[in-house]
């Protein structure tokens, strides 16, 4: 016998916005060293340059899907990854990447 729920978010919902929370909460203790220090030597730019496009690629489909933990999750992880990657390009742009 199957238990139909009929609440606005069934289990599955919620654990992907506990899972989307986890993944995008990860991101910012490096997005807030790297805004406050300038530093970005020792991170790659090609790594957070696919980051960000997978990232803007998950939310697109998450909007297809009408998936909200995609969509939120990927929109906040996706704002934090292009914030370190602006400041990295802009670093090496200007040539004072910060060790």
């Amino acid at each position: 016998m199957k238990i139909k729920y009929n609440n606005i978010m069934d289990d599955v919902e919620i654990l992907g916005l506990v899972a989307a929370g986890f993944v995008t909460v990860a991101n910012i203790p490096q997005t807030i060293k790297v805004v406050k220090t300038r530093s970005t030597k020792s991170i790659s730019a090609i790594t957070y340059a696919m980051l960000f496009v997978g990232m803007v690629l998950w939310v697109i489909y998450g909007v297809f899907k009408d998936d909200l933990p995609i969509i939120l999750a990927n929109s906040i992880a996706a704002s934090l990854c292009g914030t370190i990657l602006t400041v990295k390009c802009i670093a090496k742009f200007r040539g004072n990447e910060a060790g």
